[in-house]
Order: structure tokens, then sequence, then C-alpha cells
């Protein structure tokens, strides 16, 4: 992180700028905090010697860099930090997708394109208008893309509170929003903590299929759908297979559930409307997908992180916990021969619960 300044800067005019900016730019709020990350510090090594972080690895291979942004980033003082709505404009009611078993329900942020790319750009823009203005500064841009505590800066930069769930919250506009940050050298002024108002709420807790969440602001890991979905490789446990129900990539009950969520707005980004190929489809028509077909229909989605073998074991899990019909079982008979060990492993599980 290099800097070149020669004249004084109103560092207080600047960070005005920066959020009006970032307005601009499509983004509903920034945020300013500096990198002590102490406290958020000790709750990531806990979790972490606790083992709830399961098979992501990366989580303990980088360390303590994920708390110490100056160590990621050598000369690091402030975060800017960014949230962006993504509730996807004209997707299909939540409740009504996860109450239809023959239909596979894809947590909602990732109905729509890819959200890191998209993310990325407009923090790079709202570089370059801060470049423009200041000349060559230090910096770096991230949006879920490097060992950043980006929730715990989030929350530091005043954009919400880190609910019982462990999602972010804004009192104004729920937890349906993408985060994005930016390391910078500046030294500009911060911003206060947001405060948290879960109150004595628990909405969230008791909606959790799977009990992921242990206890009020600690979730296992290996016990949420999300991660079983998307993050977990090999196979899911058998226990907790006929708990994920319909859920093919990822899950948001404990966001439908949480009451601030009535506040949350729909995206104005047409990047982040709902894809016809992937959005709330029949499980039989997308057990069908050859593997290219599945790299062709979520080119540019976040759905392509789980890999053809990982989308054909959850749609058999959801098959498995359809009611039985012949459309369901035979598309689990085409597959009881298939090529991956993981897949036919999962099509017998899903067939005996027809059987």
């Amino acid at each position: 992180m290099v800097s070149k300044r020669s004249a004084p800067l109103n560092f207080h005019q600047l960070a005005e700028r920066i959020k009006r900016w970032g307005a601009q730019l499509g983004f509903q709020q920034i945020g300013i905090t500096d990198t002590d990350l102490d406290r958020a510090e000790r709750h990531l090594t806990h979790w972490l010697e606790q083992g709830r972080h399961g098979e992501m690895h990366y989580m303990a291979r980088h360390g303590l860099r994920r708390s110490r942004p100056a160590e990621l980033v050598p000369g690091t003082i402030r975060v800017i930090s960014a949230r962006m709505d993504y509730w996807p404009p004209g997707a299909r009611e939540a409740f009504a997708v996860l109450d239809d078993p023959t239909v596979g329900f894809v947590s909602r942020y990732a109905t729509g394109g890819d959200y890191h790319k998209l993310i990325r750009k407009r923090l790079q823009r709202l570089v370059d208008r801060i470049t423009a203005q200041v000349g060559q500064f230090g910096y770096r841009v991230f949006t879920d893309s490097a060992p950043v505590l980006e929730k715990a800066l989030a929350e530091k930069a005043g954009l919400g509170w880190i609910g019982k769930h462990t999602n972010v919250i804004n009192q104004a506009a729920g937890s349906w929003f993408f985060l994005g940050e930016i390391y910078t050298d500046l030294p500009l002024p911060m911003d206060s903590r947001a405060r948290n108002h879960c109150g004595t709420c628990t909405a969230c807790i008791g909606a959790c299929p799977t009990n992921a969440i242990v206890a009020p602001y600690q979730l296992d890991a290996r016990l949420c759908i999300s991660y079983l979905t998307i993050e977990l490789r090999g196979p899911i446990p058998k226990r907790l297979r006929p708990l994920i129900g319909n859920r093919i990539f990822g899950c948001d009950d404990c966001q439908l559930i949480c009451p601030w969520n009535r506040f949350a707005r729909t995206s104005n980004e047409p990047g982040f409307s709902p894809r016809a190929p992937v959005s709330d489809r029949k499980l039989a028509e997308l057990f069908k997908w050859t593997e290219r077909e599945f790299a062709s229909r979520t080119s540019g989605s976040a759905i392509r992180r789980v890999g053809y073998e990982g989308w054909l074991r959850n749609i058999a899990i959801a098959l498995g916990n359809a009611p039985t019909s012949k459309v369901v079982v035979t598309s689990l008979e085409s597959r009881s021969d298939d090529a991956s060990d993981l897949v036919r492993e999962h099509v017998a599980w899903a067939l005996a619960q027809h059987r």
C-alpha cells in the first residue's frame, strides 16, 4: 500500500463525499471504521477452537490476518464498509417456494447474478473517484473475497448490528444486503458502532431447521444448511438430510423470520433479478441437467460455487424429501448408476425414503 499526497486534505469533507459517491454508485450505506477488531478476534478464535467452521479450513489457514487488517494489507488504518440491498425484484414469495416440495429453493442472494464482480467493480469506481479527488492513496478492495471480518467491520462502521443469527441487521433495512470493503491508509473520521436491537427476540433461533444457531450469536456451521449445501464437498450427514427439505442451495429461514426484515427494500440492481434457469424450478427438471447445462445455466451465478456433483447431491436429497410420486422416483432412478460415488450414495438414500 503506497500513498503519494502532497497537500493537506480535509478528511471530514472527504468522508462525506465518499458517502455521497457511494449512494450514487448504488450502495445503500457507507460507513467508516478503524482496524481494532480485538473483540471480534476473541469470538473468531473461540469459534475456530470449537471446530464450528467444519471443513472450511481456509477460516483457520489465514490465522489472525482476518481480524487484523493491517497484517493483511500493510498500512491500513481505516476501512470503508459498504452495503447494497439484494432482495430480488419479482421473486416468488420465499415461503411459497419452501412450502412446495416439488420445487428447489435457492437462497435469495443467489437467484440473480453473482454479486462478487458487481460490488467489486462498484467499489473500484468509488476508489477511482477518491483518487481523482486526493491523488494516489493506499487501498485494496474486497467483497467476500479474502480473509476479512466483514460483518464485524460493518457493525463497527455503523451499518448494522450482528444479530443472534450472526447476520448483520440494519434497523431501517433488515438484513437482505451484501457487504464490501475498502482497506485504506486515509485517516478518515470514523462512524459510531451500531447498537444492537435484537432485544429478547429469539425467532431466528427457533426457525433454524437444523438448530445450527446453538445459542444467541453462536452458529455451528457444521449444522447450517448453507454450509451443508454449499461449502461441504463430501456426503451430507444422514441425520441432517430430512431437515434440509427442498433447500438445494443455501437457506434463508433465520432471515425470513426476522421481524426487522419487514423494513427490507427490493433491490434496484437489474443484476440481482431472478434468473429463469435456476430460480424456483421443479426438482425433477433440475436433476436432468447435464454437466454442460449446469455450467451454461449457472454462468455468472453464485450457484456455480457448489459444482455439478454438489448440485446433484443437493437435489437428490430434496427429491428424497419430496412426496412420493412416479415423477420423483423415476427422476432418482435415472441417476442410480451415476458416475459419481457422491451422487449415487445420495440417490440411494433418497430412493430408500420412498420405499
